[in-house]
C-alpha cells in the first residue's frame, strides 16, 4: 500500500533538493537532467545499466565502427561481431546480422480482449463508440459482443524505467508464432473486429506485423470488419510506419504514439534513447494522413504523466506540437502508476494531473485523462 500512496523522499545528486517526485533509479531530478545532462549522464547511464542487465541485453544501443547496422528503428544500433542490438532481437553472428524474428515469424502471445476495452482510444474509436458505422464499426455505439486480439510483442527499441509490460524483456521463453498461425487465428475468431499491437513496442518487430495484417485484411476483405492498431513509441523506420499507417487508415484503425516527453534530455533520462524521430514520424503521419479520414481519427498520443519529471511544461510543449499539425487530433494524459525500476515513485499527484490536462486544453480540443481511477489512491 505504502507504493501505492507514495515514497521516502530522494536527494538529488547534484542539487541536493529532496523530494518524492525524485526516481531513487536516477537520482537526479527533473530540472537537473535538463539543465546539466552532461552532470547528470553518469546517473542516468547507470541506471539504464542496471535495469538491463538483469535481462543480458546491451545498456546502450552499440556503436561499434564497421559493425552491421540494422534500420528497423531510429536506434540504428552497429554490431560488432557477438554484438546484441539494443531490443535485443539482432546480432552480428559470424558477420551476418541474424534475427530471431522476420516477416514470418514473430516472438509474441495474443488474447482475446472483450469490447469495450480499456484501450487508451476507447474514448474515441470505432470500437468503443461506434464511429465510422458501418464502414468501420459492427454497431452505432460500443462494440459489445465483439473483441480485440491484442498481440504483445516482445522487444522494444527503449529502455523505459518506469515500463509496466517489463516481461517483453524475457526473450528467452518468449513464445513463437508464425504468420500462417497468426491469420489463421484471427479469420476463424468472428468476435474480433480489430488487432492492436504493443508490447515492449512493435517498432523491432514491424516487418511481421505489417506482413500479417495485409494477408487478414486480403482473407477477410469485404466480409466484417477488422482495424489495424499500433500503439508505440513512434521510433520505427520510417517507410515501415508509413505501411503500418496505410493499414490502419484503410481498415478504421488507429496509431497511438506514446509521446514520453518533449525534451530529448528527459527522453534519454525515462527511456534511455532519443525520442526525435517519434515526432518526425508523428508529423509524418499527421500531414500525409490524418485529412483523410478526421471523422475516425487515424492518430492519437498520449503521455504518462511521470510524477515530478513529465510535468505541465512538458504536456505544454507536447500539445503546442500537437495542436501546430492539427488541434483535432485526439490526446490522453495517462496517471502514473508506479513500476518496474520506478515503483519506489507515488502515484501522480493530483495538482500536477491539473496542471498537464490545463497546458494541454490550451493547445488542443479534443483532451482525455486516462487511469483516472488512480487518483482515488491518494
Amino acid at each position: 500500500m505504502w507504493r501505492m500512496m507514495g515514497a521516502l523522499e530522494v536527494e538529488c545528486k547534484l542539487c541536493g533538493k529532496r523530494s518524492k517526485l525524485i526516481s531513487r533509479a536516477l537520482a537526479v531530478c527533473s530540472d537537473c537532467i535538463k539543465s546539466r545532462f552532461e552532470e547528470a549522464k553518469p546517473f542516468i547511464e547507470r541506471a539504464h545499466e542496471v535495469a538491463r542487465a538483469r535481462y543480458g541485453l546491451p545498456p546502450k544501443p552499440p556503436r561499434s565502427p564497421g559493425g552491421l547496422e540494422c534500420t528497423l528503428c531510429s536506434n540504428r544500433c552497429k554490431m560488432a561481431e557477438g554484438e546484441v542490438g539494443f531490443c535485443g532481437l539482432r546480432m552480428n553472428l559470424n558477420g551476418r546480422l541474424v534475427s530471431k524474428v522476420s516477416a514470418e515469424v514473430s516472438l509474441m502471445y495474443g488474447y482475446y480482449d472483450p469490447h469495450v476495452t480499456n484501450c487508451c482510444a476507447a474514448w474515441f474509436c470505432p470500437a468503443g463508440t461506434g464511429a465510422g458505422y458501418p464502414k468501420y464499426a459492427m454497431r452505432r455505439g460500443p462494440e459489445k459482443g465483439y473483441a480485440n486480439y491484442a498481440v504483445f510483442f516482445y522487444g522494444c527499441n527503449f529502455d523505459c524505467l518506469f515500463c509496466q509490460n517489463a516481461a517483453h524483456k524475457e526473450l528467452a521463453g518468449a513464445p513463437t508464432v508464425t504468420v500462417k498461425e497468426f491469420v489463421r487465428h484471427v479469420v476463424r475468431n468472428e468476435d474480433y473486429t480489430c488487432i492492436c499491437y504493443f508490447g515492449g513496442s512493435p517498432e523491432p518487430q514491424l516487418p511481421f506485423a505489417i506482413n500479417a495484417s495485409r494477408r487478414v485484411l486480403e482473407e477477410l476483405s469485404g466480409k466484417r470488419v477488422m482495424r489495424i492498431c499500433f500503439e508505440w513509441n513512434g521510433c520505427g523506420n520510417r517507410d515501415l510506419v508509413k505501411q503500418a499507417a496505410e493499414l490502419s487508415l484503410v481498415s478504421g484503425g488507429n496509431i497511438k504514439f506514446d509521446l514520453k516527453c518533449y525534451s530529448e534530455e528527459l527522453s534519454y533520462a525515462l527511456s534511455g534513447v532519443s525520442n526525435r524521430a517519434a515526432y518526425e514520424n508523428f508529423e509524418m503521419i499527421a500531414r500525409e494522413f490524418y485529412g483523410e479520414r478526421p471523422e475516425v481519427p487515424v492518430l492519437n498520443a498520449t503521455t504518462l504523466l511521470v510524477p515530478g519529471y513529465v510535468t505541465a511544461e512538458e504536456v505544454d510543449e507536447i500539445a503546442e506540437f500537437i495542436a501546430s499539425l492539427n488541434p483535432d487530433i485526439p490526446y490522453s494524459l495517462l496517471v502514473f502508476h508506479p513500476d518496474h525500476y520506478m515503483d519506489d515513485m507515488p502515484i501522480t499527484p493530483r495538482k500536477q494531473v491539473e496542471e498537464c490536462l490545463e497546458a494541454a486544453k490550451r493547445h488542443l480540443k479534443r483532451v482525455h485523462v486516462g487511469n483516472i481511477h488512480l487518483l482515488g489512491w491518494l
